[in-house]
């Protein structure tokens, strides 16, 4: 009897250990979503605003022969997949890898962001063009671009055929979606407006090929901004949830060293009972 409380009592240290880490992450990723989601949220229109723009651009430009607007279907696809540096975040991290497995092929391409997105795709047969960890929390807009410049470069010399941006969207703190979007070969969108003819000074080649470039490093820090909400979103729901478990295994625990507190006791007194009984 002695013994199982003994064992009951360490595991009861060992749960609240736990539990104090599980409450520690928890506070620190309550502490950068704040922070995450303010940038997400400034991002959020320009993002929103230049898929739209860019879009309706396409449309104007009609038959162009930029380079932007090729359809090259018979090569490989470029994926840019953002995850997580850590775990401990809930499904976040499976859920983008089981939207990139869904949509990936063996030839394909991958630019993996997230030390947690290095480490999946560098065990897989794809070709890694790239990869890029510790970035996400810290990255500014400069940074976006050198990274949208690497990834248009392949699209530019026809080594790919389409470029696509996997990441995660933010939609509350409690709710993330994965999404995955085309970025290149541009595909036009509905125009707004009257139906006018659009000018393009000096042509819709050197139009495109200058709002591409900055279209792209946008795009990217808003996916990487949503991406970085949206772990630190479901790291602290995960967390929440572990400390939670870990105070109903305490009380659990708790209940059994009590009941096994009681027996000790009541057998104690049944012996001392039972030996003055005998010497009567």
């Amino acid at each position: 009897m002695a013994g199982n409380m003994k064992e009951i009592k360490q595991r009861i240290r060992s749960v609240e250990s736990t539990r104090q880490i599980t409450k520690a992450m928890e506070l620190v990723a309550s502490s950068k979503l704040r922070h995450a989601k303010e940038r997400a949220d400034a991002a959020r229109p320009r993002f929103v605003k230049l898929q739209e723009m860019i879009g309706e651009m396409a449309a104007h430009a009609g038959k162009t022969d930029s380079i932007y607007m090729k359809r090259r279907e018979e090569l490989p696809t470029l994926f840019l997949v953002i995850a997580g540096d850590r775990g401990l975040a809930g499904g976040y991290n499976g859920n983008i890898f089981k939207l990139a497995q869904s949509e990936m092929q063996e030839n394909d391409w991958v630019t993996p962001v997230g030390r947690k997105a290095c480490e999946h795709f560098m065990k897989r047969p794809y070709h890694l063009h790239g990869h890029y960890a510790e970035i996400a929390e810290h990255l500014s807009y400069g940074e976006a671009g050198e990274l949208a410049k690497r990834l248009l470069e392949p699209f530019c010399k026809g080594e790919v055929g389409e470029v696509r941006l996997l990441y995660t969207r933010f939609l509350s703190p409690l709710t993330q979606q994965p999404q995955s979007i085309r970025l290149l070969p541009l595909e036009a969108g509905e125009t707004t407006g009257s139906q006018v003819l659009t000018e393009y000074d000096p042509s819709p080649e050197a139009v495109l090929g200058q709002v591409v470039p900055l279209y792209f490093s946008w795009i990217l820090y808003g996916g990487i901004a949503e991406s970085f909400a949206s772990e630190q979103a479901a790291r602290r729901t995960a967390m929440d949830a572990a400390s939670k478990n870990a105070g109903d295994m305490i009380d659990d625990l708790s209940l059994k060293f009590n009941r096994a507190r009681q027996g000790a006791i009541t057998q104690e007194i049944n012996e001392l009972i039972a030996g003055s009984t005998a010497n009567s």
